[in-house]
């Protein structure tokens, strides 16, 4: 049942990407690793979208911290963060768990990406001005579907949240 989700979700995400963002193709074949790296952006999306929704409260504060994150992190112009969030958004409303999320970031990103991701994660929770236990929990949890290890874990987060 997962095959057909996972086929299902990149299949969405290729035709979105490719009505919207995709810049035109300059040799045969190279729509692919395009598409998998749009998969990668909507499931780190997704991921941060959840975390910003884990206290029941999307503030103005974390949606522009996300779409700061997400501009630097995968180099997208204001229009593309909007659409990356839009779909990101649908996606992350449609999951069951976040597994189908964190196999994806896990199978693509090396341990510096994840690291950054995590960095990511704390300064979002934190972007509100505080930082809740089930926030904590939170981070706690997908990093560990990341398999990073609780000491790249805690420096990511002294290094976003200054201490």
């Amino acid at each position: 049942m997962r095959p057909c989700y996972f086929q299902a979700m990149l299949k969405s995400i290729r035709s979105f990407f490719d009505s919207q963002m995709a810049p035109p193709a300059t040799a045969e074949g190279e729509g692919d690793p395009a598409a998998d790296g749009h998969a990668v952006q909507l499931a780190a999306a997704a991921i941060l979208l959840e975390l910003a929704h884990a206290d029941d409260e999307f503030s103005p504060e974390e949606r522009s911290y996300i779409e700061g994150a997400l501009a630097r992190q995968f180099d997208l112009t204001e229009d593309e963060v909007a659409s990356l969030i839009e779909l990101a958004g649908k996606e992350q409303q449609e999951s069951i768990d976040h597994f189908q999320f964190t196999s994806l970031i896990s199978e693509n990103f090396d341990l510096g990406q994840k690291v950054v991701l995590a960095e990511v994660m704390w300064g979002l929770v934190a972007a509100d001005g505080q930082i809740a236990s089930h926030e904590v929990y939170l981070v706690r949890k997908i990093s560990n579907l990341l398999d990073l290890e609780p000491g790249y874990l805690n420096a990511a987060r002294k290094k976003a949240t200054g201490g």
